[in-house]
């Protein structure tokens, strides 16, 4: 693994832990101000800009207060010198969702640019498998 891979790999568990602990300026600390997210509710055509990209997380920090869980299952990271994506699944829900389907799993990507030396998420999807 490279320097850059255990760079990125790093910033997405530290991402997931805050993700975890609710902390709306640990998720977004790693994130581009033209961020482009493909989330699972709407709207459909995406979130752009920091600022929406912040706005669209208190409702899941809701859900998760609620009981739902959030686990890293599997992540893969690519990275070259400029640019590099991450891309896993997360195993997400509440227990009695878990319960009813233990398969089901959020597929996530995370599409990472280097700029002024710093890393940077210029893109996020997050999706479930139509069902």
């Amino acid at each position: 693994m490279t320097e850059n891979e255990d760079d990125l790999r790093a910033r997405v568990h530290r991402w997931i832990a805050a993700i975890q602990a609710c902390d709306l300026d640990g998720v977004a600390a790693d994130h581009a101000d033209d961020i482009v997210l493909f989330d699972v509710p709407p709207p459909y055509d995406g979130i752009r800009g920091i600022g929406a990209y912040r706005d669209s997380w208190p409702m899941f920090f809701e859900y998760l207060a609620g009981g739902a869980l959030l686990d890293l299952v599997e992540l893969n990271v690519i990275a070259g010198d400029s640019a590099g994506f991450a891309y896993g699944l997360l195993r997400c829900g509440t227990p009695v969702e878990l319960t009813a389907k233990p398969e089901r799993r959020l597929r996530f990507t995370i599409g990472f640019r280097k700029r002024d030396g710093r890393w940077q998420v210029a893109h996020e999807h997050h999706s479930f498998p139509m069902e």
